[in-house]
């Protein structure tokens, strides 16, 4: 496993992880919209899901085998957790937030879905059937 072929999932994995450990204002951009903090972190990690696939199929050419899809499953959750236990113990300016855990995983899950069936139709193109 070359870092050179995750490059975006490693670029992906910088961004979730600033976003998660940077202070943010009381008065955020859309905080109007309800539960937009749960929206964000389904966002971040199905898109973390998402790129993972990405980077191991498209732009490595390997084939999506059970073993790669568990790694998808467990790396947005280990994340996640983990950035929820460094908000509630290395910063005063952020909480961790066990629901925000939960999105994550939300996140994850529809990541993992979107990847699945991304990888049926790319398999399908790659194989010349329509």
């Amino acid at each position: 496993m070359k870092i050179k072929d995750y490059l975006l999932s490693v670029v992906v994995t910088l961004i979730v992880v600033t976003l998660s450990i940077i202070p943010i204002q009381e008065e955020a951009p859309m905080s109007d919209i309800p539960l937009i903090d749960k929206w964000v972190h389904i966002l971040m990690y199905a898109g973390l899901a998402f790129i993972m696939w990405f980077d191991h199929v498209v732009r490595s050419g390997k084939t999506l085998s059970r073993k790669y899809i568990l790694l998808m499953c467990l790396y947005p959750v280990a994340l996640g957790g983990l950035m929820e236990l460094v908000q509630m113990n290395f910063t005063t300016y952020r909480s961790g937030d066990w629901i925000d855990f939960e999105a994550d995983v939300v996140g994850m899950v529809i990541g993992v879905l979107l990847s699945l069936l991304a990888n049926k139709l790319w398999e399908e193109k790659i194989s010349g059937h329509n």
